[in-house]
C-alpha cells in the first residue's frame, strides 16, 4: 500500500488550495486518515480527520477554513483549504490507518504548501 499526497503549491493570503491523497494497491481499506503539517522549526500538527463513516475532527486554527472529505470509492481524501494565511505555510502530510489484513499506520510523502502575504 502506497500513499500518494499532491496539490501544494504557492499562494497568496486568502487563496485556496486543494490537497489530495490517493491510496493505491490492493487488498486493503482505509480506516481514519488525517492530513499533519509541519512548519520548519516547528512539530507536525495535525490539521483535520476524518474516520471510516465520515465523522471529522479539526484543528482550532484552521476550524472554518479547511475541509477534510473522502472518497471511498476512489480511495482519496481530499483538504479544501481556503481564506489562507502565511501561518498555513508547511510541509503537509496525509497518514491513514490501513488494515491489508494487518493494521497499521502509512504516510504519504509531504506536499509543499507556501502562502506569501
Amino acid at each position: 500500500v502506497q500513499l500518494q499526497a499532491s496539490g501544494g503549491g504557492l499562494v497568496r493570503a486568502g487563496g485556496s488550495l486543494r490537497l489530495s491523497c490517493a491510496a493505491s494497491g490492493s487488498g486493503f481499506s482505509i480506516k481514519g486518515v488525517g492530513w499533519y503539517r509541519q512548519a520548519p522549526g516547528k512539530q507536525r500538527e495535525l490539521v483535520a480527520a476524518i474516520t471510516s463513516d465520515g465523522n471529522t475532527n479539526y484543528a482550532h486554527s484552521v476550524k472554518g477554513r479547511f475541509t477534510i472529505s473522502r472518497d471511498n470509492a476512489k480511495k482519496t481524501v481530499d483538504l479544501q483549504m481556503n481564506s489562507l494565511e502565511p501561518e498555513d505555510t508547511a510541509v503537509y502530510y496525509c497518514n491513514a490507518l490501513i488494515s491489508s489484513p494487518y493494521v497499521r499506520t502509512y504516510w504519504g510523502q509531504g506536499t509543499q504548501v507556501t502562502v506569501s502575504s
